[in-house]
């Protein structure tokens, strides 16, 4: 494994240091852009807890609070970009709690260089927005305003490097080295590899298909070894009325027990949105979270694995361009034993949660 990761390292420096001095022929474009999105969420049946248990987006229970504020500093020309967004919020709280310092502040902190003349094959270095799954941190940009459990147990950042190529107008390929599953931070001396594939099945349609190999070992997970991961989804923005997603993704942690043991979790999800024009939008989604070892998810009533159905409705309001209201009913409802507490304390296999957000960006 350790040679794999030295080989892919050598092969990014090797590209960096060959790359063409391209001639610069545009000038380049800085801009500012930034967004806030406030939210008031409450769990119906444990009023009483600070915290939504499983999730790190707008997950203060009873409270009005900031998810997430940032600013996004971009410039690109025809042989470099830079981007550097900072954020503040409880979705940065609770997803960096590990990392150190001003490393708990960037949603991406990266720079770019063009390797081609000809072809848009881009070397990026630093923070990276992670492909992983079909929800992401902005919630602007997402069917409904809450995310599903999958991107919560995924990579929503890598630090590292990527070399990405548009090989043709609907095909478009990446690969990275990066210190771990969702590190800044290294917590062991060995790198990890990933591929990403992103291809236009038609006018309004996008399939991804995403890689993760990597090994987890660290001080707090001394069992773990090699980590395999796969996710494939499908995004479709048909025009004005109707929008689709669904996402499936495997994983494989190999642990080191009695004997070298292949512990499974995966996922799935479907998603839709109808647009009334300017009285709104209407979305719902469906998913299922199966982790039966504990993998990604302890959950809180027991030491048995994490199995739950989840449901969600949300209406979404346009106030202006930039700016929309979005009201979401969820539940999730655990598969086997009970993996939420009530308000008592008593566990129960229900977690029904109500959201109000207001989201304005610029």
């Amino acid at each position: 494994m350790k040679q794999i990761n030295g080989l892919f390292a050598l092969l990014l420096l090797n590209l960096s240091l060959h790359a063409q001095m391209l001639d610069s022929t545009k000038a380049g474009v800085f801009r500012l852009g930034g967004g806030l999105d406030a939210y008031y969420a409450l769990n119906l049946k444990d009023i009483k807890s600070n915290n939504i248990p499983y999730y790190v987006s707008s997950a203060r229970n009873n409270e009005f609070n900031i998810n997430m504020a940032y600013l996004d500093f971009t410039f690109e020309s025809d042989r470099i970009k830079f981007r550097f967004a900072p954020g503040v919020g409880t979705y940065m709280n609770a997803n960096y709690a590990a990392e150190q310092g001003l490393l708990k502040t960037p949603l991406e902190a990266k720079g770019a260089v063009r390797l081609s003349k000809k072809r848009a094959v881009w070397l990026e270095f630093g923070v990276l927005g992670s492909p992983y799954t079909n929800e992401n941190p902005f919630s602007k940009d997402q069917l409904l305003y809450s995310r599903s459990i999958a991107p919560e147990y995924v990579p929503y950042y890598m630090c590292g490097a990527r070399v990405s190529s548009q090989l043709t107008e609907k095909l478009k390929l990446s690969a990275f080295v990066i210190n771990g599953w969702q590190q800044i931070k290294d917590v062991n001396d060995g790198k990890s590899l990933g591929t990403s594939v992103e291809f236009k099945t038609g006018k309004h349609s996008t399939l991804f298909w995403n890689t993760y190999l990597g090994s987890e070992r660290s001080s707090q997970h001394t069992d773990f070894r090699n980590r395999y991961f796969t996710d494939v989804y499908w995004v479709y923005q048909g025009g004005s009325k109707w929008s689709f997603s669904s996402c499936v993704y495997f994983g494989d942690q190999q642990r080191m027990l009695a004997k070298l043991e292949n512990h499974f979790w995966w996922q799935a999800n479907a998603m839709a949105r109808y647009s009334f024009g300017k009285w709104g939008s209407i979305s719902a989604r469906a998913e299922y979270f199966h982790d039966p070892h504990s993998i990604q998810i302890q959950a809180i009533t027991s030491a048995n694995g994490f199995k739950s159905f989840g449901y969600t409705l949300g209406y979404s309001i346009p106030v202006e361009a930039n700016a929309m209201l979005r009201f979401e009913v969820k539940d999730l409802i655990s598969s086997g034993k009970a993996l939420f507490y009530d308000k008592n304390n008593f566990a129960i296999k229900s977690m029904p949660l109500l959201f109000a957000n207001l989201t304005v960006w610029f």
